[in-house]
């Protein structure tokens, strides 16, 4: 199905393109929402007429994530979540949890603005992008820690997945993997 786009989309074009999409697509998504229009005379002539109000209403709403974007850019948030001792999440840190992290935080950020390929599932830092505006996009970092004691030791530069970390020095000796075999220590002969 070929449409006529109302706004920027990423990945798919700039605002008064005829695109042609999937007819899912475009029935499920873009036409719901406002974001296209079917691509035919009638539609044409009714875009151009709508064209200045749609463009001022883009730099509006791109104005607004800009603001957004400088606060927001290269901010570090900390995400208290239970772990294994190998650092291995019991769960997942997801875009709603992201968007409504921030949202908490005072920015008003709805999880399909969180551009997050697959759920974090390991403690530690993370770059997550933050897309406000198909033109406006900004970074955050995450820091994914068991406590805020463990958040504040992650970001001075330490590792946490291993019982070191965990459990400092109170770790027995006995306990450690060179002293279960002696690697100078000859094989016994003969069975």
């Amino acid at each position: 199905m070929e449409v006529i786009l109302l706004e920027r989309i990423s990945k798919l074009g700039q605002m008064g393109e005829t695109v042609k999409v999937r007819d899912g697509y475009a029935r499920n998504f873009l036409l719901p929402q406002g974001k296209a229009l079917r691509a035919n005379e009638s539609n044409k002539k009714k875009f151009e007429g709508q064209r200045a109000q749609l463009e001022a209403r883009n730099l509006e709403r791109k104005s607004e994530a800009q603001k957004i974007a400088e606060q927001l850019d290269g901010k570090s948030f900390v995400v208290v979540r239970t772990a294994g001792e190998t650092g291995q999440l019991y769960g997942s840190v997801s875009t709603r949890d992201i968007s409504e992290l921030l949202t908490a935080e005072g920015y008003t950020v709805v999880r399909n603005q969180v551009e997050l390929n697959q759920p974090i599932k390991t403690i530690g830092l993370s770059n997550v992008a933050i897309s406000l505006h198909p033109e406006v996009e900004v970074t955050i970092t995450l820091n994914i820690a068991r406590s805020p004691e463990e958040a504040e030791r992650q970001a001075h530069g330490e590792t946490l997945t291993t019982a070191e970390a965990i459990y400092g020095d109170d770790i027995n000796e006995n306990a450690r993997p060179d002293n279960f075999f002696d690697p100078n220590a000859e094989e016994a002969e003969g069975e």
